[in-house]
């Protein structure tokens, strides 16, 4: 039985998806103490690509070996490993499927035991646990170091046979601190109304695409709203993907929520910036979090679309392309524990992911999901990320899915890896 998800589609920039499935760029954590790409990427990678996505977005390449995501990321700041990333696009890329690389910096948001001087554009702290120190506010000249990086590192992808990139302007992460005026208090040219907050974001288009050229897809990573009173807002990211349909981007991959406020982990639906749940009855049946937005964004555009965050089901899926609300599916969870998921979906042979069927949070009574205790839903989230992650790094081992496995578990080997790793991280 075919599937419409099993349709190709063609970008703006000409080049064709196969299918309508993408997967949604995860942290990986599998590079070696060197910050370089490993076996262990290739093997990850392969599998996704032979599971029968049409797109695979990696997870955060970092382009500055001080302020990371977590340790194991990805470091790209020269031409020193063009070999080892071309082991790793070739990898990805079989099967025909698209291999983009996120490029990312991670702002305030790197953690604490890496960085004791993260850098934001002010210097407003993560409210979240003791995992982040107070940063320092970025000086001008550094702002244009970071454009520059980021260009940098798209060229260095393309040459190593990545074939895209996206810039990664959601979940905290330095572009979307630029974008929300509670992270961004300045008053120069870089901070106060929204075009100026949104000066990063256009300004690292528009340098990628002058290196790559204008058939190399280049794609958004973008917060529906980041879901805060005060903060970035779904206006404002309506605002922006106009301008960045104007810049020539190829595809926006829509997301939303913070560390702060981690709306992509909240089973319940996404709070908006009054508390107020965002998931209407007809988001609900169709399961993806941020449909609606996406329905509102095709209001006032048509740039491609990859809605990510809940999709769980045949049905839901093929609905949403239907609908033409969007245009690709983004997995992400369901892919860390089925790789080959894809498959089954577009032949028809699996109708729901099986990862819909576990409970991943830390327990009943003190540890509800349900709890109104932020810092609870704070560790419920990291538990059910930390699940996946160790989940990823097994497939990386080319070790099976391990489904007996505890969130509590996860969590822990999550945060005790990451802080080993740093601590067997090498710098030249």
């Amino acid at each position: 039985m075919s599937s419409i998800l099993s349709e190709p589609f063609t970008l703006p920039c000409g080049v064709v998806i196969k299918n309508r499935i993408g997967k949604a760029p995860m942290t990986e954590g599998l590079a070696d103490r060197w910050d370089r790409p490993t076996e262990a990427l290739c093997r990850l990678y392969d599998r996704w690509a032979m599971g029968g996505i049409g797109l695979s977005v990696t997870g955060n390449v970092m382009i500055d070996h001080r302020y990371l995501e977590r340790p194991g990321n990805v470091v790209i700041e020269n031409e020193d490993n063009l070999d080892l990333l071309s082991n790793w696009s070739a990898a990805g890329t079989k099967n025909g499927t698209e291999l983009w690389m996120q490029i990312s910096h991670p702002g305030r948001q790197s953690p604490g035991y890496i960085t004791r001087e993260p850098l934001a554009p002010s210097a407003v702290k993560v409210d979240m646990l003791w995992v982040h120190a107070k940063p320092r506010a970025l000086r001008e000249t550094e702002i244009l170091g970071i454009i520059e990086r980021f260009a940098r590192v798209a060229n260095i992808a393309k040459r190593s046979g990545f074939t895209g990139v996206q810039l990664h302007g959601a979940h905290g992460y330095l572009i979307s601190e630029f974008l929300s005026p509670l992270a961004n208090k300045r008053d120069d040219q870089w901070g106060g109304n929204l075009e100026n907050r949104a000066r990063l974001l256009l300004e690292s288009v528009r340098a990628i695409r002058a290196t790559v050229g204008p058939n190399y897809p280049i794609s958004v990573k973008l917060n529906s709203s980041d879901f805060q009173k005060g903060a970035f807002s779904e206006e404002d990211s309506r605002t922006v993907i106009q301008w960045l349909e104007k810049e020539g981007v190829d595809l926006i991959e829509l997301s939303g929520g913070t560390y702060e406020h981690m709306a992509l982990l909240d089973e319940e639906g996404s709070a908006t910036a009054t508390g107020e749940k965002v998931m209407s009855a007809a988001s609900a049946r169709r399961e993806a979090y941020f449909l609606d937005m996406a329905q509102k964004i095709r209001a006032v555009s048509d740039i491609p679309l990859m809605v990510s965050g809940g999709f769980r089901t045949l049905q839901g899926m093929e609905e949403a392309i239907e609908s033409g609300v969007t245009n690709l599916i983004g997995l992400g969870r369901p892919l860390s524990a089925e790789p080959e998921l894809p498959n089954g979906l577009l032949d028809g042979t699996i109708e729901h992911a099986r990862i819909s069927d576990l409970d991943l949070t830390l327990g009943d009574n003190w540890f509800s999901p349900k709890s109104e205790n932020k810092r609870i839903r704070h560790l419920n989230s990291f538990a059910e990320v930390g699940w996946h992650c160790v989940q990823i790094d097994r497939m990386g081992r080319d070790l099976d899915i391990n489904w007996n496995m505890s969130p509590l578990t996860g969590m822990l080997k999550f945060f005790g890896g990451g802080m080993l790793k740093q601590v067997l991280r090498k710098h030249k």
